[in-house]
């Protein structure tokens, strides 16, 4: 699971861009656009620093 967890992440953080990029061109509230992408940047983090090597 350890070495799946990353990928998936990273994958949902590549999703999560996407529904910005569609939010953005239909004119969604700023709200919904900022959730999202704060959403995204979190993903993108978490699959990041699961990827750096810890010394457990």
């Amino acid at each position: 699971m350890s070495s799946i967890a990353p990928v998936l992440l990273l994958g949902l953080a590549g999703i999560l861009v996407g529904g910005v990029v569609s939010l953005a061109r239909q004119g969604a509230t700023r709200f919904s656009i900022g959730l999202v992408a704060a959403l995204a940047l979190l993903a993108l983090a978490g699959g990041v620093l699961w990827l750096i090597p810890g010394d457990s």
